[in-house]
């Protein structure tokens, strides 16, 4: 495993200008990484803005490496969470197998970034992009698998590769799905009809079996844990039925079995981390793969709820239960080391701009800026008009959003005033990135003075 930088993107963003939220007027027409060279305080940046704690993002990407490893299980986390090469990077530099996208295009970044292996969780059925994988199975030793769902896929696949690039075969995972789940075949007897389609092209080799278990449920309660049980134990037998039958190519070098979001990894790992082999000790060579991308961040909401760390697999792992951690840690400056948890490294800032009546505030961030798909932002602190540093502020929560303005409800008699900057969790990574082209890394949220020390860019069309 080799030496994760501290550098984001700051030295490669160039001069900046208005055009990026939340740089103040002080950084317009400067180069970024001239200006955060000096670790400008937080409190000297405009709102609305979302933060990237530095800290928390370090201590997330070991927290996952160290749990893999007592789990027994590799991953290949999901890039479409962030969409930024530096933080893809330091989950390779602590041994993710390689990235996972969502869909064709953004494989297209990842072959642009040189991502040496990269998963496809999805059927790939476009010409234009079938092209651009055999060019790059041509040209280079990129590993790329994708997933098939339907023999259709199969048969466009074939088509397409066949039609006149000398290649190596493209790799192609069997997916299984569920009654109401997302895509993947719906049955067992279907998945085994798509494996044999698939060992029947000459362009394509039989790599393994894909699920996704999140979309199955939604809770982390006894019930819905044992709807991912049941599926992911379908997911296995798929798996047998496919080496019982000598299906997988011997052109593959290590078969893969993957599933895991970022909600329910801990039985994934129950129920699949047995059927890791990389060294073929018991046949052919295995690694048992989660995707989860959300970790690198974690959030105060969703993920913060649901994370298996707070349920008993993952504590009996190394883990604990999270609850509300990270909530309220306001305060004094800290040197703290790795936690067992995940903790949020997001957060926005939003300014009051109007008290128009007792128990209402609106503050200047709001749908553009802050995610709510998932929950409403959480109000966690104040950081007062003209101060430097953030205290804790109780009995406040945020109702409902604009595009541009979030109400929050607050006491009747609270001294929040117009010009104070509220500090927010906020609730699932995935739809915060995408709102920002650029976002400011922070050293440490939890310091009294936190400064901003760098820029993660992010690229999302």
């Amino acid at each position: 495993m080799t030496e994760a930088t501290d550098a984001f993107d700051a030295a490669t963003l160039g001069v900046t200008d208005g055009a990026l939220k939340g740089f103040p007027p002080a950084a317009f027409h400067v180069d970024a990484g001239d200006f955060l060279a000096s670790a400008p305080l937080l409190s000297s940046f405009t709102t609305p803005l979302v933060t990237v704690d530095r800290a928390a993002v370090t201590d997330n990407v070991e927290t996952m490496r160290r749990w893999c490893a007592a789990a027994g299980v590799g991953i290949a986390p999901h890039g479409k969470t962030t969409m930024n090469r530096a933080l893809w990077q330091r989950q390779l530099d602590a041994g993710a197998w390689g990235i996972t996208v969502a869909t064709p295009w953004q494989l297209s970044v990842a072959l642009d970034w040189g991502i040496q292996r990269i998963m496809l969780a999805n059927a790939l059925v476009q010409p234009e992009y079938l092209r651009l994988v055999a060019r790059a199975l041509a040209s280079g030793d990129t590993e790329i698998v994708v997933w098939a769902d339907s023999i259709r896929a199969v048969e466009i696949m074939t088509e397409v590769l066949g039609d006149g690039i000398e290649t190596r075969p493209l790799h192609v995972l069997v997916e299984l799905g569920a009654p109401g789940g997302r895509t993947g075949a719906r049955t067992h007897d279907a998945a085994l009809d798509i494996a044999r389609a698939i060992e029947a092209s000459p362009s394509l080799a039989l790599a393994g079996v894909a699920g996704y278990e999140g979309a199955l449920a939604h809770h982390g309660d006894d019930a819905s844990l044992q709807v991912v049980r049941d599926y992911l134990v379908a997911l296995g037998a798929l798996d047998d039925a496919l080496r019982a039958s000598s299906a997988y190519d011997e052109r593959v070098s290590t078969i893969i079995v993957t599933a895991g979001g970022s909600a329910y990894f801990d039985v994934v790992a129950e129920v699949l981390a047995p059927r890791r082999d990389l060294d073929g000790v018991r046949g052919r060579p295995t690694d048992v793969l989660l995707r989860s991308g959300a970790y690198i961040t974690h959030d105060d909401g969703f993920y913060r709820g649901i994370t298996p760390l707070g349920r008993e697999l993952g504590a009996a792992l190394g883990g604990g239960s999270l609850g509300a951690a990270g909530a309220g840690d306001v305060g004094p400056d800290a040197d703290v080391p790795v936690s067992n948890d995940f903790r949020s490294a997001i957060h926005g800032w939003a300014t009051v701009v109007s008290r128009p009546e007792a128990g209402l505030a609106l503050v200047d961030g709001g749908k553009r800026d802050f995610p709510f798909d998932e929950g409403l932002p959480e109000v966690q602190g104040v950081r007062r008009y003209g101060a430097e540093t953030v205290e804790p502020f109780t009995g406040a929560t945020a109702t409902a959003m604009n595009d541009q303005h979030t109400f929050v409800s607050i006491p009747a008699d609270s001294e929040l005033q117009v010009g104070d900057v509220l500090r927010l969790g906020l609730s699932h990574p995935c739809t915060t990135f995408d709102k920002w082209r650029a976002l400011i890394v922070i050293d440490d949220v939890r310091l009294d003075r936190p400064s901003a020390v760098d820029v993660l860019t992010t690229t999302f069309g």
